[in-house]
């Protein structure tokens, strides 16, 4: 029972914040704003969404088939059809369960190919280090774009801040009780690691999978081809995302760096919440707010930016439920390698 509450709550707490968050973005905007979130919609072009979505299901597929490389060193021959599968399952469950995507990834190799769960589930840990170190050096980039652009940010808060009135002191203290909380959470995890012999050795287990995993990325003898693949993924991953601004007029003129410091926060905004619902094009607005013409009103919420964060996340949303959703219908079907 408890163990219950603690998954349904897992779940629960960060889609609630999420579904609030989408409420509350909608409520701040004046009627004149949501005109122009509307307004913005029906402009969209359908036809550089369907382009970006694309671009991001090559990423899906490349994905597919580097995981072949890790795989190899370890004594298996994965189709690449059931390693691509078990991708989009991954994805598929991520967006409902978060951090399930894992583990529902190495499941369903196992069910087709019987590929163990600790050695697959250690593999796609040590992809997701590989995948680390991209999104940082992605990220120090990024940073390094916005060096000359820290006093415009600066006035832009500011003008934003002016417009909202003088603010009241007090209040509660959110970001201490946040930090508070994930504290106790890791002390607490790591007394039950230790104190409880079966999830010690559960946790052992996959700590040595995930070290033979890692040692796959350095053991392949496809090299080559996996740096290949992985410059290619976050390649189209940035490339879907700079595409999609094409289907608004008002968010084509975006610089690179705001693309790039857009891209970061939405991968934020998909790491906090399982699917990003909410906090996904709300990051997104705002952060690419930043380097657009401001509002009238000082707002750092333009309504465009918004409606494009949202094209964005649905877009990519519907494809992952669509075609996830479709692989794991096929996988759970056949249950034998494709």
């Amino acid at each position: 029972m408890k163990k219950a509450l603690v998954n349904f709550l897992k779940i629960a707490i960060p889609l609630a914040i999420g579904v609030w968050l989408v409420f509350k973005t909608y409520n701040d905007l004046s009627d004149a704003q949501k005109n122009e979130l509307f307004a913005a919609f029906r402009q969209a072009d359908m036809r550089w969404l369907i382009l970006a979505t694309i671009v991001g299901w090559l990423a899906h597929v490349s994905r597919g088939w580097r995981w072949r490389y890790l795989l190899s060193p370890l004594g298996h021959r994965p189709g690449f059809w059931n390693c691509y599968h078990a991708v989009m399952i991954g994805y598929f469950m991520n967006m409902f369960i978060q951090r399930a995507g894992e583990a529902s990834r190495a499941v369903s190799l196992y069910r087709t190919e019987k590929v163990p769960f600790e050695q697959g589930f250690g593999t796609i840990l040590a992809e997701r280090v590989v995948d680390t170190v991209m999104l940082a050096g992605i990220g120090i980039v990024t940073v390094l774009f916005q060096l000359d652009k820290i006093d415009l940010f600066k006035a832009r808060i500011e003008q934003f801040r002016a417009a909202q009135g003088p603010a009241e002191d007090g209040g509660f203290p959110w970001f201490t009780v946040i930090l508070v909380i994930i504290g106790l959470a890791m002390v607490a995890g790591t007394f039950f690691v230790i104190t409880r012999p079966t999830l010690r050795a559960r946790f052992m287990e996959l700590l040595r999978g995930f070290g033979q995993g890692l040692r796959t990325v350095l053991s392949t003898k496809q090299k080559g081809a996996f740096i290949l693949h992985t410059l290619f993924i976050w390649g189209a991953y940035l490339a879907m995302f700079k595409v999609g601004f094409h289907c608004l007029p008002s968010m084509v003129d975006v610089p690179f760096a705001g693309i790039l410091a857009g891209f970061i926060m939405g991968a934020v905004g998909i790491v906090l919440v399982q699917g990003g619902i909410g906090v996904y094009p709300a990051l997104v607005a705002l952060t690419v707010g930043m380097y657009m013409a401001p509002s009238a009103g000082g707002e750092l919420l333009r309504p465009d930016a918004l409606a494009m964060g949202w094209l964005l996340w649905g877009a990519q949303t519907l494809m992952i439920i669509v075609l996830g959703g479709l692989s794991l219908l096929l996988v759970t079907r056949n249950g034998k390698p494709l």
